[in-house]
């Protein structure tokens, strides 16, 4: 059973090993409808991923061969292990915000945050994405929430979090009313134009040890559940899956991409 640790809200510093090591990656299909989108060669791209976390989403643009690759992240110990994982990609990581990237204006043709943006303040993040945009560069929001439908062991899983905090509020998740609120909210700000959806499914398999390292890395559920009902969870979740060799899980991919005006 997991041991008490204090978490505060989007402090990740002590779940960086469980983020880098378990969290999954994002729908390849997603990544090919915004070059699309883009419409210019990707080695001509100048990329900045903010929020990027210990770089999950990072290294799959620097594995296009994009011209520049920046990561943002202000946690220490989320850009070391990201430092350490894509260190031969050429990955160039900054110790910056959304609210403030330290990066010169007009200097980027794609902006992105994964699974981050409903940390950022969103007048700030936008005006400064805005300012580091080139002329019609794009800013791209996204998560990878679990696929839930017909999976009756994942469903279980997800419902049981309710049982213990029947008016848990969840902000992270990419299915949450906050995310599509923020959606919304970034599909009619004034900054930016041609407002496009995308999505796309990936399905792993994952080891016991990978599905629970998983559950581990999330600080939003923790943080709201409280260590000891966190902790009762986490138990509940390794019951449920002890007869299992391995857990089938799909990803859902949801994007929204803006053109800068």
């Amino acid at each position: 059973m997991a041991t008490p640790e204090q978490i505060y809200a989007g402090d990740f510093t002590k779940l960086a090993t469980y983020y880098s090591k378990y969290r999954p990656g994002y729908s390849e299909t997603v990544v090919d409808g915004i070059l699309e989108i883009m419409n210019q060669p990707i080695t001509n791209v100048e990329f900045v991923d903010v929020g990027a976390g210990t770089g999950i989403w990072t290294r799959q643009f620097a594995k296009r061969a994009c011209k520049v690759v920046i990561a943002i992240e202000p946690n220490d110990r989320m850009r070391q292990e990201g430092m350490q994982t894509g260190k031969e990609l050429g990955i160039t990581w900054l110790a910056g915000s959304a609210e403030k990237t330290l990066l010169e204006s007009n200097s980027a043709d794609l902006v992105t945050m994964a699974s981050s943006f409903h940390w950022a303040d969103f007048d700030l993040a936008t005006r400064e994405f805005y300012r580091i945009l080139k002329p019609n560069g794009y800013f791209v929001i996204l998560w990878n929430p679990r696929y839930l439908e017909n999976n009756v062991l994942l469903q279980e899983i997800e419902d049981h979090i309710y049982q213990l905090k029947p008016d848990i509020r969840r902000i992270s998740s990419g299915k949450s009313k906050h995310v599509d609120q923020l959606a919304n909210q970034l599909l009619q700000c004034s900054l930016f134009e041609n407002g496009t959806y995308l999505e796309g499914f990936h399905t792993i398999s994952l080891s016991s040890e990978e599905y629970l390292g998983a559950w581990k890395s999330v600080n939003d559920i923790r943080v709201q559940l409280g260590e000891i009902k966190f902790c009762e969870f986490i138990k509940f979740v390794e019951d449920k899956i002890k007869l299992h060799q391995t857990i089938s899980c799909t990803y859902q991919t949801r994007a929204w991409i803006v053109k800068r005006k």
